[in-house]
């Protein structure tokens, strides 16, 4: 089975994609279903950077995530406003 997911960077992490030259959104491979962290390690970009993974317009933690072939996936880092965390879904995650 081959699939790929559609895969999105917000704020500082769309700056990563510029400098990698990849697209924002950018169709990314994978084959088989992988969590937060594999994905990350695949993508070269430190967990340490992403704080919430939304999957399918869900917002999971980067630890929580799991992710499959054909979701829509956007990678958002720490440091999202306080009104943003809120309207986004993600207002009480503890870092």
């Amino acid at each position: 089975m081959t699939g790929t997911i559609e895969l999105r960077a917000f704020m500082g992490l769309s700056d990563v994609f510029k400098e990698r030259q990849w697209t924002n959104p950018m169709p990314f491979p994978l084959d088989e279903e992988v969590t937060g962290a594999e994905l990350m390690a695949k993508l070269n970009i430190p967990m340490e950077r992403v704080e919430v993974i939304f999957v399918n317009r869900f917002a999971i933690t980067a630890d929580d995530a799991v992710i499959h072939p054909g979701d829509r996936v956007a990678l958002v880092p720490p440091g999202v406003p306080g009104p943003h965390r809120f309207l986004l879904g993600f207002k009480n995650r503890k870092v």
